[in-house]
């Protein structure tokens, strides 16, 4: 829990200070909104940090009131929909997010855009938010920053006491209705005649955000999830398990919904930001240097070869050589052949094939020994597992994301409930996405102009207020088609995306 934790505390994030009200693509007034066969009167949504409103790498008050199911409900309520509650951090009367715990912070808080240095900052003000401060629950939304599948089902995890064995989420500490109700039984508790459920991006988030430093539980076999470190990958039978058992709690009073898949991470630009190949090299003489460099461990490998430890492929993949122009990170990969016997390291160049994690960009070309400065990270020092999710991790992931998307789909079928396709939608995100009123929005990242159309916040996973809109959206058409309910479409445009600091 405590790693998770840092990773939710430590990402790259941005954010904005000012929740706006509702605004329709359909007139207000307009008397033909109706509920179809659904019945929207008690709306709850099941989720981790993007059914919450996390957003811009933390969560805040005003990010809660543009969470996707906030926004949902809104349009619900012009169809029979009721009251939409929601734990706020209503003590964060400076809306900056973040959280203490006995004093100590344990959450930070926003990221912003400081005008006069043209990036994104932490705002300097302290959290006030104090884990103790607990706000019981149930409330409708159920989305829990930082919760994967098993912890949906886990009594405890909300029980103050278990946070310093890191068995506990100081968010669900706050909105639990009681220290031993699980997030599953509070969420039946507000006998829901509508629901949603979005779970098991974290399940695979972290160990792909981690660099694929955590354990792949599917290779492993392993089907405790007790014994799970935090970034590792979820067993696909263990979340096929908690799955059926969700939509079962969900459903046995008859209450209709919709649930949604998983996306690719590589769609999201904490993945994508960062090219496998940002060194420049435009002097021969530094080319040759850092060649010569190379020298002894690329004839090492040819004596590998020349002994068959390693294919011809594999000596290819590992050898060494930079060129005029744009070139490849110098990386570590666990999956080579082990060649440590002849003092070779197992390291390579990246490729197309691999992505660069966003927080690398702080260590990509730094010289960490200031009298040493031929000693350059991802050059002459290969960047270590941890900033980079390697081909075979990717596969790794997208084989974990397949299964438990088949998992979805499947149980969803037999239980005649339809399924949002948000690995369709973050595809058009990434690719450019066209809106109702011809406005056009991207999952890049913010560079420093685009500052409009940006769907995806700071911490290169979680969407914008902007973004959350078009998640709501895409809810409504599969609602709107499912259930034959007339809602009118959020309105993106009128949505935030960052909290700019002015320059001075």
């Amino acid at each position: 829990m405590k790693k998770i934790l840092n990773i939710l505390a430590g990402l790259l994030i941005v954010s904005s200070f000012t929740a706006c009200q509702p605004e329709f693509s359909n007139p207000i007034g307009d008397s033909t909104y109706t509920s179809g066969d659904a019945d929207f009167s008690n709306y709850v949504a099941v989720g981790n940090s993007l059914t919450a409103g996390y957003t811009n790498g933390t969560l805040y008050k005003s990010g809660q009131e543009n969470s996707f199911p906030s926004l949902l409900s809104n349009q619900m309520q012009l169809a029979g929909g009721g009251d939409f509650t929601q734990p706020y951090l209503d003590d964060d009367t400076n809306d900056v997010g973040g959280m203490v715990f006995s004093g100590t912070p344990i959450l930070q808080p926003k990221l912003i855009i400081d005008a006069s240095q043209g990036g994104p900052e932490r705002i300097n003000k302290t959290p006030t938010m104090d884990v103790s401060n607990i706000h019981p629950g149930p409330y409708n939304n159920m989305g829990v920053p930082g919760a994967k599948i098993f912890h949906l089902v886990a009594n405890g995890y909300g029980n103050i006491a278990n946070l310093a064995s890191q068995q506990a989420n100081p968010y669900f500490v706050r909105m639990a209705s009681a220290p031993d109700k699980s997030i599953i039984e509070d969420a039946v508790a507000k006998n829901p005649t509508f629901f949603t459920l979005w779970i098991g991006n974290n399940d695979v988030l972290w160990y792909a955000t981690s660099g694929g430093t955590g354990v792949d539980q599917n290779s492993a076999g392993n089907v405790d999830p007790t014994t799970y470190g935090p970034d590792d990958i979820t067993n696909v039978n263990v979340f096929g398990a908690i799955y059926q058992q969700l939509l079962d709690a969900l459903t046995a009073n008859g209450a209709k919904g919709v649930v949604a898949t998983i996306p690719d991470v590589a769609s999201v630009p904490f993945f994508t930001t960062i090219p496998y190949n940002p060194i420049p090299l435009s002097d021969q003489t530094q080319v040759d240097a850092l060649n010569a460099a190379y020298t002894q461990y690329n004839a090492g490998l040819q004596a590998a070869l020349q002994n068959n430890l390693i294919t011809q492929d594999e000596a290819d993949a590992r050898t060494i050589n930079f060129d005029l122009g744009a070139n490849a990170l110098v990386i570590e990969d666990e999956y080579l052949t082990d060649l440590s016997a002849l003092g070779l390291p197992s390291i390579r160049q990246a490729t197309a094939n691999d992505l660069v994690v966003l927080p690398a960009m702080s260590v990509i070309g730094v010289a960490p020994d200031p009298n040493n400065p031929q000693l350059v990270n991802g050059i002459t020092i290969p960047l270590e597992d941890k900033w980079i999710l390697s081909k075979d991790e990717i596969t790794e992931v997208r084989t974990a994301t397949a299964g438990f998307n088949q998992i979805i789909q499947s149980i969803a079928a037999a239980k005649n409930l339809p399924v949002a396709d948000m690995g369709a939608l973050m595809e058009d995100m990434k690719n450019g996405l066209v809106v109702e009123d011809g406005s056009i929005y991207t999952a890049n990242y913010f560079d420093g102009t685009n500052l409009d159309n940006l769907l995806f916040g700071l911490d290169g996973v979680h969407p914008t207020p902007r973004g959350y809109a078009v998640i709501a959206n895409k809810f409504i058409d599969v609602i709107k088609r499912a259930y034959g309910a007339n809602l009118p479409k959020v309105v993106p445009a009128n949505y935030p995306t960052f909290d700019i600091l002015p320059a001075n």
